[in-house]
């Protein structure tokens, strides 16, 4: 399997998924001022994903008062995503699980393999996809490892000066 690349101003995948407590989270389906932010994440072995999805949910009318709608999304199975429901503080969040290995590779997360037992046999490295009302790339942010993630502080800080700047998506030329 390859790796897709993704350049900012193209479509983004689909990304429509069963979520967390029932229902489904649908990209196509949302309607932000400004954006979509995803944030993909590794499953529920993750402390750190835990950490960052449960600041996102407690802090959803920030990024609601800048007209941004936020989406979350893991390869994990509905047995370890009812865990998360279980375990994290997470209920304000519109969580997806279940998305395959193929449709994390459309959009350009890295994939690793089970390397503890608390871990899935595949699963998502983190990455955040900031997405136009009209399902085109904005910016992405991709990990290979589930350490230095931007700081959401930061990631509003960014998003508040593209938003009153207008300012364009950059990265646009394929090598």
């Amino acid at each position: 399997m390859t790796q897709h690349v993704l350049l900012p101003g193209s479509p983004a995948p689909a990304l429509s998924l069963p979520a967390i407590g029932g229902g489904h989270i649908d990209l196509a389906a949302t309607k932000p001022t400004h954006f979509t932010v995803v944030f993909f994440y590794r499953g529920v072995h993750c402390p750190i994903c835990k950490s960052q999805l449960e600041e996102v949910a407690q802090r959803g009318e920030a990024f609601e008062k800048r007209g941004l709608a936020v989406l979350a999304a893991s390869m994990d199975s509905e047995e370890r995503a009812q865990r998360q429901r279980e375990q994290w503080d997470i209920s304000a969040l519109d969580v997806g699980y279940g998305l395959s290995e193929d449709d994390a590779r459309q959009w350009g997360l890295f994939i690793s393999k089970k390397e503890k037992d608390a871990e899935p046999e595949r699963f998502a490295e983190p990455g955040i996809g900031v997405i136009y009302p009209d399902g085109k790339v904005y910016a992405l942010f991709y990990q290979s490892v589930p350490f230095a993630r931007p700081r959401l502080d930061d990631l509003l800080k960014g998003l508040d000066f593209i938003i009153a700047k207008n300012y364009p998506a950059n990265g646009t030329l394929a090598a």
